[in-house]
C-alpha cells in the first residue's frame, strides 16, 4: 500500500495554528471592545455628562428701526446697507422748508407773548397809580364834605350844596373801590412771576420748543453703532411717522439663542461656561460664552398658534427651551465677526452647579440705551432765552 501524499499531510499539519491566530485575533477584538466601552462609560459619568450641546442654535441681536418722528419728504440718504455707521451720523435727511416756517411762527409768536405780558406788568403799575390818585380824590372829598357839614350846622350853605358835596364823597369812595378791584384784578394775572415765568411766556415757550424738534428731527441720525441694513428709503419718498426706513445693527452687541431639549436643561445653570463654534468657521474659531438666562417658555408656547394638545390622537414630542448665551470676549467678535442669523454649535459646561435656574433680582439699568437724543432740547433753551431777552430789553 502505498504511503499518503505529503503535502496533504503538512496542510493537515498547518491547519491549528490558523485556527488559532484568528481564535487569537477575535478574542483581543473583543477585548478592544470591551475595554472601549468601559472607557466610554468611565468618560461619560467622570466628565461627558457634564455636557450638553446643541446645534439649533443662532446668533441674535439687537435691530434698531430708524424710523421718522415727523412727515417730510426725504432728500437725501448718507447710508447704504452694509455701512457702518457711528452713533449720532446722520443717515437721512427731510425736508426742512415746512419746519423752518414753523419755527420762524414759534419764535415770533414767543416774542410777541412777552411783549404782551411786559404789557401785564405795566397795566398793574398804572393801576396801583390810579389807585393813589382815587386815594386823593377820596381824601379831597372828604375834606370837602366835612367842611361844608360844619358850614351847613351854621346855616352859611344851604342843604342842597350839603348834598353835592356828600355824592361827591360818595362817588370818590366808589372810584376807591372800583380801583382797587382793577388793580386785583391785574396783580392776579402776574402774581408772583417774572416775565419768563409767566404761563403765558412759558406756553409760547413750549411751542417754540415743539416746533424746533420738528425742525431738528428732519434729520434723522444713528442711535447706536453698528452696521446699516434693510434699507427700504428712497430718495423723494414722502414718509410718515413710525415708517421703517432702515435699520442700524451693532454687530458687537450679539448673542446666541440656543435651544436645547427640555430633557438638557436639568443641570444647566445661569452662569455656566459655553463653548461656542460656528458653521462659517468650523472648528478653528471657538469663542467663549456664558449662560445668561433659560427661558420661561418653549418656541411653541409663544408662537402665534400655540399648539393644541387636547386631541385623541396626541403625540408627546421633547420640546425645546431657548437658552441665551452672550459672548465673554468680545475681542473675538472683532476678530471673527458674526450676523444675525447664523447657525452655531453651542457646548454648555455643566460642572459649575453654584447659579440659578431663573434670575433672583430685578435689573436696576436699562438693558440697552442711547443718548444720542437727551440734548436736542439744550438749544432751544439758549434760542428761548434769547428771544425773552430781545423783547423784555432788561426790563423783568
Amino acid at each position: 500500500m502505498s504511503s499518503p501524499n505529503p503535502n496533504i499531510a503538512d496542510a493537515t499539519v498547518q491547519a491549528p495554528p490558523v485556527n488559532n491566530r484568528r481564535g487569537f485575533l477575535l478574542r483581543a477584538l473583543g477585548v478592544i471592545v470591551v475595554l472601549a466601552l468601559i472607557g466610554w462609560t468611565a468618560w461619560y459619568f467622570l466628565d461627558g455628562r457634564w455636557y450638553e450641546g446643541t446645534d439649533d442654535a443662532y446668533v441674535n441681536g439687537n435691530i434698531v428701526q430708524i424710523t421718522p418722528r415727523i412727515a417730510g419728504t426725504v432728500t437725501s440718504i448718507r447710508a447704504d446697507d452694509g455701512d457702518l455707521v457711528k452713533q449720532g451720523d446722520v443717515l437721512v435727511t427731510l425736508d426742512k422748508a415746512d419746519a423752518d416756517v414753523g419755527l420762524q411762527r414759534a419764535a415770533a409768536d414767543l416774542g410777541s407773548t412777552v411783549r404782551k405780558v411786559r404789557g401785564l406788568y405795566s397795566t398793574v403799575q398804572g393801576a396801583q397809580a390810579q389807585l393813589a390818585v382815587q386815594r386823593v380824590a377820596l381824601a379831597k372829598a372828604q375834606a370837602d364834605y366835612n367842611r361844608r357839614r360844619d358850614l351847613a350846622k351854621s346855616g352859611a350853605i344851604s342843604a342842597e350844596e350839603l348834598s353835592h358835596a356828600q355824592d361827591a364823597l360818595n362817588a370818590a369812595q366808589n372810584g376807591l373801590t372800583n380801583a382797587q378791584q382793577q388793580l386785583q384784578t391785574n396783580k392776579v394775572l402776574v402774581d408772583d412771576t417774572v416775565v419768563a415765568s409767566h404761563p403765558d411766556v412759558m406756553a409760547a415757550a413750549a411751542a417754540y420748543r415743539a416746533a424746533y424738534l420738528d425742525d431738528i428731527r428732519a434729520t434723522m441720525v444713528a442711535p447706536v453703532t453698528g452696521y446699516v441694513a434693510k434699507r427700504t428709503v428712497q430718495v423723494g419718498q414722502r414718509v410718515q411717522p413710525g415708517t421703517a426706513l432702515m435699520a442700524v445693527v451693532p454687530l458687537h452687541e450679539v448673542w446666541v439663542d440656543a435651544n436645547f431639549k427640555e430633557t438638557q436643561l436639568t443641570q444647566m445653570r445661569i452662569g455656566q461656561s459655553v463653548e461656542i463654534t460656528s458653521d462659517v468657521y468650523g472648528g478653528a474659531v471657538k469663542y467663549k460664552g456664558q449662560v445668561e438666562s433659560l427661558g420661561v417658555g418653549t418656541g411653541s408656547a409663544f408662537s402665534l398658534l400655540p399648539a393644541q394638545n387636547a386631541t385623541g390622537n396626541w403625540i408627546k414630542i421633547v420640546q425645546r427651551i431657548p437658552v441665551r448665551v452672550v459672548f465673554t470676549d468680545p475681542s473675538q467678535l472683532d476678530k471673527y465677526p458674526l450676523r444675525i442669523g447664523m447657525s452655531l454649535d453651542t457646548e454648555v459646561n455643566l460642572h459649575d452647579q453654584n447659579g440659578p435656574t431663573l434670575a433672583q433680582q430685578p435689573r436696576t439699568e436699562g438693558r440697552f440705551s442711547t443718548d444720542v437724543y437727551q440734548n436736542e432740547l439744550a438749544e432751544a433753551n439758549v434760542q428761548i432765552e434769547k428771544i425773552i431777552h430781545a423783547n423784555t430789553a432788561g426790563q423783568q
